[in-house]
C-alpha cells in the first residue's frame, strides 16, 4: 500500500446549520468559499450564538488525509497551528484519527472555518485562515517527503504561490504523485493562469467540481474533463446528483450517484478525492477508484460534518477489499 501525504490550511470546523436568508443578509455569494478576518470571525459566530455548533478538525486536504486514514492507508499531513486551544484541539483530533501530524508552531491564532449550512444541504464557507496561512516555503524540507508516495494538496492554498511551488517541486523531485483538489470556483477564478502553469508542469490528478471546472476551463463538465486530462495523467469532474466524469488519456467513465439524502455537502469532494486516492494507492483501476470515491461521498452527505461513523467506513472498506480481490483474480488469470 502506498502511503500518502497531504498540505493544506489546519482548520478547525464549526459547522452552523442556517436559513438562505442569513446567507443573503450576510451578503455571500451561496456556496462559495470568503476568507474572512478575524473581526469578520467574530462577527458571525456572535450572530448564531445560539445555534447548535459541531466542531471538527477540518481543512480540505486534512479531511482527505483523515478519510484516507480511516480506510486503513498510512498518511501524514503538513499544516500551521497556533499556541492555543483550537490548535491544541486540531492536533489531538488528526492524531486520534491515526494521521502523523507535521505542524509547525505559528504566533498567530490557529484558523478555523465556519460552514454556513442551508437547508439544501449547500456549505458557504466563511474561512479565518490565521496560523494556517503562515505555513510558507521557508518551513518546508525536502525531508518531508520522505518515505511517501503521493502527495496532495488543496486548491485553497494558492494564496501562497511560492510555497505551492516549492513544495511540489520538491514531491516531484522525491518521485511522489502529485494530486491536486482545486477547493472552489472563486479560488480557480482568481488563479487561472498559476493553476494552468502548476498542472502542465507538476500535476498527475486533477479534482474539480462542475463550477470549478468551468471557472478553469469555460466548457461544459464532460469537455472539461477532456482539456484538464489533456495536462495530466488523471482529470475528475464531479457533477453532484449526477455523479463524476473521469478521464485517463483515452479512457472516460461516467460514474452515476449513489442515492443519498443530502444533509450537509461539507467535505463531499474531499472524502471523494479519499476514496479515490486510496484507491490508487491499492493500485486499482480509475473507474474502481471513482466508485470507491463516490460511495464515500455519498455517505458524508448524510451527516453533518465530515466524521463518518464506523459501521459507514466498515462498508467503504468492504468495497476496496472486495475490488482488490476482483484486482488479485485479474492479476492470477493474466
Amino acid at each position: 500500500m502506498k502511503k500518502v501525504l497531504g498540505i493544506g490550511n489546519a482548520l478547525t470546523d464549526i459547522l452552523l446549520q442556517v436559513s438562505d436568508k442569513d446567507i443573503k443578509e450576510l451578503n455571500l455569494p451561496k456556496g462559495s468559499m470568503n476568507l474572512i478576518s478575524f473581526d469578520t470571525a467574530v462577527d458571525i459566530q456572535s450572530r448564531f450564538a445560539s445555534v447548535r455548533k459541531t466542531m471538527v478538525a477540518g481543512g480540505s486536504a486534512s479531511n482527505t488525509i483523515t478519510a484516507i486514514s480511516a480506510l486503513g492507508g498510512k498518511t501524514a499531513f503538513i499544516g500551521k497551528i497556533g499556541n492555543d486551544e483550537i490548535g491544541d484541539f486540531y492536533r489531538n483530533d488528526i492524531q486520534k484519527n491515526n494521521v502523523k501530524p507535521i505542524l509547525m508552531p505559528s504566533s498567530l491564532m490557529s484558523g478555523y472555518c465556519t460552514a454556513l449550512i442551508t437547508p439544501d444541504g449547500e456549505r458557504t464557507m466563511c474561512t479565518y485562515l490565521g496560523a494556517s496561512a503562515d505555513l510558507s516555503e521557508d518551513d518546508i524540507r525536502a525531508e518531508h517527503f520522505t518515505g511517501y508516495d503521493i502527495f496532495h494538496i488543496e486548491g485553497y492554498m494558492l494564496q501562497s504561490h511560492e510555497l505551492i511551488k516549492k513544495a511540489l517541486r520538491l514531491a516531484k523531485e522525491a518521485g511522489l504523485y502529485v494530486s491536486l483538489d482545486l477547493g472552489s470556483y472563486n479560488v480557480v477564478n482568481e488563479n487561472r493562469e498559476f493553476l494552468h502553469e502548476l498542472i502542465n508542469q507538476y500535476v498527475d490528478i486533477v479534482f474539480a467540481n462542475e463550477d470549478e471546472s468551468f471557472a478553469y476551463t469555460h466548457l461544459s463538465p464532460e469537455e472539461s474533463v477532456a482539456e484538464i486530462a489533456r495536462q495530466c495523467e488523471i482529470a475528475v469532474v464531479k457533477i453532484g446528483k449526477r455523479g463524476s466524469y473521469v478521464q485517463k488519456g483515452d479512457e472516460l467513465h461516467h460514474i452515476g450517484a449513489i442515492t443519498s439524502k443530502c444533509l450537509d455537502s461539507t467535505g463531499a469532494g474531499d472524502l471523494y478525492a479519499a476514496g479515490f486516492l486510496h484507491g490508487l494507492s491499492e493500485d486499482l483501476d480509475i473507474r474502481r477508484c471513482a466508485e470507491i470515491g463516490t460511495l464515500a461521498a455519498g455517505r458524508v452527505v448524510e451527516i453533518v460534518g465530515t466524521k463518518l461513523p464506523e459501521e459507514t467506513w466498515e462498508e467503504i472498506r468492504r468495497l476496496c477489499a472486495l475490488y482488490r480481490g476482483f484486482m488479485r483474480k485479474y492479476e492470477n488469470d493474466k
